[in-house]
C-alpha cells in the first residue's frame, strides 16, 4: 500500500518529481529539458501633446480621487460573424462586474465612451512610430489600416482598442543572438485599475486613448535571462530617439511563456523588467508541474471524458468547525458546499509555484470568475490539520468520497455558487489536459495568479470609421535620416572605451549615451570617468536624494563643461551631484559657496603634509607605508577635490614618504 503523504511533504515531493530548479541554480540544460520558450509584448508611450484619436491632452494624470461623472457598464457577449463567442467574453458575464469609469472632464471627451466617432489619427505619433520602427529595422508597410481589437477586461469602455500595424519582420541584437520582431503597432492606451472587489471593478481614464506603440518578438527567448536583456533592449531603442514617455505606468510589457508540451501563457502588465527572469522561470516550471499532474491523473483515469465530480451543499452547524473561516460562515451569509473530486488525491498539495500548490488554482479562478474573495477553499489536505479526523471523515462520507477521491470545500454568496461549481468542474477537466490558456498577473515575487481566459486568435476587425493611410516613401526616407545609434552599436562602444558593464543598464536606461558620446567627442573626457560618474555616482544620488522637477541630465553636463572653462578639475562634479539634483538651478558659483569650496594650487593643498606626517606618526595603529599613505589620502582628499588630480595628489604623496 502507497504511503499517504503530508502536505507539506507532499509539496516537496512533487518539486523533487518535476526537477524543480531555483532560478540562481539553474543552467540552460535545466531550461533545454522542460523546452523553456518565450516572446515579449513591450508596450510604450509615445510623448504626444494629444491622444490618439481625440484631441484631449495626453500625459496629465489624476493624482487625487475626485471625478466629475461616473459612467457604469456591463458585459453582454455576442455572437461572432462565424456564429461563435469569445471565451473571453464568456467568463467575463459569468463574473457578472459591474465595471465603473471615473470620468475627468479635462482629459476625456466622448470619443472615449464610444458616443462620437474617432477624430483623424494622431500623425505625429504615426511618425515617432514609424521612425521606431526603421530603428528596430523593421518593413515599413505600405498602408496604414485602423482594426479593432477586442479588450474584454473593461480596461476599455467600448470594448475594443484602436489598433494599427506600422512595421512587420525585424530584427534586434542581443549580446548573443539576433531576436526576430513580428511587428510593430500604434494603438490607444487603457484605463488604470483602481480596484477589483468583488463584482466592482473601477477605472480611472485619464491614460484612456493615449498613444502607444507595441512591439511583439518572435519566441525567440530560451531562457529568462534572454527574455530581461531582449525587454532591456527594445526598451533602450524605444528610450533613444527622446520621443516615449518614461516613469511608472509608461512602459509596460507583457511576456508569453511555455515549455514543452504545455501552451502559451501570457503574464499581462508586467512594470518592472528586473521581475521578468524569476517570472518566466516560475511560470516554464509551473507548466512542467501541471503536465505532471495531468500525466498522473491520466494514469488513473481512462477515459476523462465520463469523469464527473459530486457536490452538495453543507450546513455549517452540523459541524464543530475550529477555524475561524468556517465557524463564521452563517454569520456572514455564506453558503458552504463540499465537491468530490474522484482520482484527485494529493494532487491539490502538488508543488506548482514556490509557495504554491494545485489547490490555489482553483481558489485564484473562484476569486476572479465567481468574485469569492479569499480564503474561499480549504481541501482535504488542509482539513484534518484545521479541523481534524472527526470533521474531516464525516465531510467525506456526506460527499460519497472514496480513498483515491480529494475533497474541496468552498464558501460564498448564494448568487455566486453556481458559477463556482462550473467554475471547479472548468479547472478539474483543464487538468486532463494539461496547461489551460490564459492570461495571469505577476507579482514581485517571481509568482503569478489567474488572470483571464485568454482571447480568442479572431478577436481583430477592421475599423469601419477609419479610412486607410497611405505612406509615401519620401516620408519614411525622411524619418529614417536622423536615427539615434542603435543599442548595440552603443554598447559595443562602451565596451570598446572600457566603461564598466554594471553601468550600461542606467545609461541606457536614461538614454544617458549620446549626452557621453558627446562630451567624448567635443570636451575630450575620458568615457571612463563619465561611465562612471553617470551609472554609480548619479545612480546613488537618484536613490537617496530627492530630485527636483526641473532636474534633467544635461545639467550634470554643463557643469561638467563649466568646470572645465574654469580649469577646475572635473573631480568636483561628484559631491556637486547631489545639490545639482536637488536644485537644478543653482549656477556653478552658488554650488561651489555650498560645498565651501575654496580654490588652490598644488602647492597650498600640499603645504601641511609635515603637520600631517607627525600626526599620523603619534596616532597610527597600523604600520608600512601604505597605512600611511592611505590616511594622509583620507586628510587631503576634500581639499584636492577640485584643484588637484587625486592620481596626481597620490603621485606626490608616494614620493614624500619615506
Amino acid at each position: 500500500m502507497k504511503k499517504k503523504l503530508k502536505p507539506a511533504e507532499n509539496y516537496r515531493a512533487t518539486m523533487k518529481a518535476i526537477g524543480y530548479v531555483a532560478r540562481k541554480n539553474a543552467t540552460q540544460a535545466d531550461y533545454d529539458r522542460i523546452g523553456f520558450m518565450s516572446g515579449l509584448e513591450v508596450h510604450q508611450q509615445l510623448k504626444t501633446e494629444e491622444k490618439l484619436f481625440c484631441r484631449c491632452p495626453a500625459g496629465i494624470y489624476q493624482d487625487d480621487d475626485t471625478y466629475d461623472a461616473e459612467v457604469i457598464r456591463h458585459m453582454r457577449p455576442t455572437l461572432s460573424e462565424l456564429g461563435e463567442y469569445d471565451g473571453t467574453a464568456l467568463m467575463e458575464f459569468k463574473t457578472k462586474k459591474n465595471v465603473v469609469y471615473r470620468i475627468k472632464n479635462e482629459t476625456t471627451c466622448t470619443y472615449e465612451v464610444d458616443d462620437t466617432p474617432p477624430f483623424p489619427v494622431n500623425l505625429k505619433a504615426v511618425d515617432i512610430a514609424i521612425e521606431i520602427s526603421l530603428l528596430k529595422k523593421l518593413n515599413i508597410v505600405g498602408e496604414i489600416h485602423i482594426t479593432r481589437k477586442q479588450y474584454l477586461d473593461g480596461s476599455i469602455p467600448t470594448g475594443f482598442q484602436r489598433t494599427a500595424i506600422i512595421g512587420v519582420e525585424g530584427a534586434i541584437e542581443l549580446r548573443n543572438k539576433t531576436v526576430r520582431l513580428i511587428q510593430l503597432s500604434i494603438e490607444e492606451d487603457s484605463c488604470r485599475e483602481i480596484s477589483d472587489v468583488g463584482h466592482w471593478r473601477v477605472y480611472k481614464t485619464d491614460r484612456l486613448g493615449m498613444p502607444l506603440i507595441e512591439t511583439v518578438t518572435y519566441p525567440d527567448m530560451v531562457n529568462p535571462d534572454e527574455v530581461a536583456e531582449a525587454c532591456q533592449v527594445i526598451r533602450f531603442l524605444n528610450r533613444s530617439t527622446g520621443k516615449v514617455r518614461t516613469g511608472m505606468g509608461a512602459a509596460r510589457q507583457d511576456v508569453n511563456v511555455s515549455c514543452r508540451g504545455g501552451t502559451r501563457v501570457e503574464i499581462k502588465g508586467v512594470s518592472r523588467i528586473k521581475w521578468i527572469p524569476e517570472l518566466t522561470h516560475n511560470e516554464a516550471f509551473r507548466q512542467y508541474a501541471l503536465l505532471h499532474i495531468r500525466e498522473l491523473l491520466l494514469q488513473k483515469v481512462k477515459k476523462p471524458e465520463k469523469w464527473n465530480m459530486q457536490y452538495q451543499e453543507l450546513n455549517p452547524p452540523d459541524f464543530n468547525f475550529r477555524s475561524k473561516a468556517l465557524k463564521g460562515l452563517r454569520n456572514a451569509g455564506m453558503k458552504l458546499y463540499g465537491v468530490s473530486l474522484p482520482h484527485f488525491q494529493g494532487l491539490l498539495s502538488h508543488f506548482t509555484q514556490p509557495g504554491k500548490v494545485f489547490a490555489d488554482e482553483f481558489s485564484d479562478r473562484l476569486k476572479v470568475i465567481a468574485c469569492i474573495e479569499k480564503p474561499n477553499i480549504c481541501t482535504s489536505d488542509s482539513l484534518k490539520p484545521m479541523e481534524g479526523e472527526e470533521v474531516y471523515q464525516k465531510v467525506r462520507k456526506l460527499l460519497g468520497s472514496k480513498s483515491d477521491d480529494a475533497v474541496l470545500l468552498f464558501w460564498g454568496p448564494s448568487e455566486d455558487i453556481e458559477t463556482a461549481i462550473e467554475t471547479i468542474e472548468e479547472r478539474c477537466r483543464w487538468a486532463f489536459d494539461g496547461v489551460p490558456n490564459e492570461t495571469r498577473k505577476s507579482f514581485a515575487d517571481g509568482t503569478t495568479i489567474f488572470e483571464r481566459v485568454l482571447p480568442g486568435a479572431d478577436r481583430m476587425y477592421p475599423d469601419t470609421d477609419s479610412k486607410p493611410i497611405p505612406l509615401r516613401d519620401e516620408d519614411i526616407e525622411r524619418l529614417g535620416k536622423n536615427l539615434p545609434i542603435t543599442t548595440m552599436e552603443a554598447y559595443q562602444t562602451m565596451k570598446k572605451w572600457g566603461i564598466p558593464e554594471d553601468t550600461y543598464t542606467y545609461i541606457f536606461k536614461n538614454n544617458l549615451f549620446p549626452m557621453i558620446s558627446e562630451l567624448v567627442e567635443k570636451q575630450k573626457e575620458d568615457p571612463v570617468f563619465l561611465g562612471t560618474l553617470f551609472g554609480h555616482r548619479m545612480k546613488f544620488v537618484e536613490g537617496h536624494y530627492e530630485k527636483a522637477s526641473g532636474f534633467d541630465f544635461q545639467r550634470v553636463a554643463d557643469m561638467l563643461i563649466a568646470l572645465n572653462k574654469r580649469g577646475l578639475d572635473r573631480e568636483l562634479i561628484k559631491p556637486m551631484l547631489p545639490i545639482i539634483y536637488e536644485h537644478p538651478k543653482m549656477d556653478l558659483d552658488s554650488i561651489l559657496t555650498v560645498l565651501d569650496f575654496t580654490s588652490m594650487d598644488e602647492k597650498h593643498v600640499l603645504a601641511n603634509l609635515d603637520f600631517l606626517k607627525r600626526k599620523f606618526s603619534s596616532i597610527r595603529h597600523s604600520k608600512g607605508k601604505d597605512a600611511e599613505l592611505k590616511w594622509l589620502m583620507g586628510q587631503l582628499r576634500s581639499q584636492a577635490v577640485g584643484n588637484v588630480s587625486i592620481n596626481k595628489l597620490k603621485q606626490k604623496l608616494e614620493k614624500r614618504i619615506q
